[in-house]
């Protein structure tokens, strides 16, 4: 698909970011979960995974990106797939869903972005 919009450069890093997305809410979250793909222009790509936890892992819970989650062990078999995330994206986020008045349990919109003039790193505004 990213081959015929000529985003085959970032063919490689959206596979294995959506991979630890789609396996985090497998692995952490009951019920249903689903995947949205955007182009917002500009050669940008955006991703997102939506499940029913209302639960914001880190480094994706934080306000700023001054409070890193510690490192994953070097023989750790979790705990690095969000690090992934918050170094090869371009932006990341996550927004909570159902937090008003008629909370119905709405679960969390995960997101990255990679291409067209992102910056590198940084975590985008929710």
């Amino acid at each position: 698909m990213l081959n015929g919009h000529g985003m085959a450069e970032v063919l490689d890093v959206v596979e294995l970011l959506t991979s630890e997305l789609v396996t985090n809410a497998y692995r952490h979250t009951k019920g249903p979960a689903s995947l949205r793909l955007r182009a917002p222009g500009e050669g940008r790509l955006r991703v997102f995974v939506w499940d029913t936890s209302p639960y914001i892992p880190p480094p994706f819970d934080r306000s700023s990106d001054t409070h890193a989650p510690p490192p994953a062990s070097a023989d750790a078999e979790a705990g690095r797939g969000l690090l992934l995330v918050q170094q090869c994206a371009d932006l990341w986020g996550c927004w909570p869903l159902g937090d008003g008045r008629l909370d119905r349990g709405a679960g969390k919109l995960m997101w990255f972005e990679v291409g067209g003039a992102g910056a590198r790193g940084k975590r985008a505004a929710a």
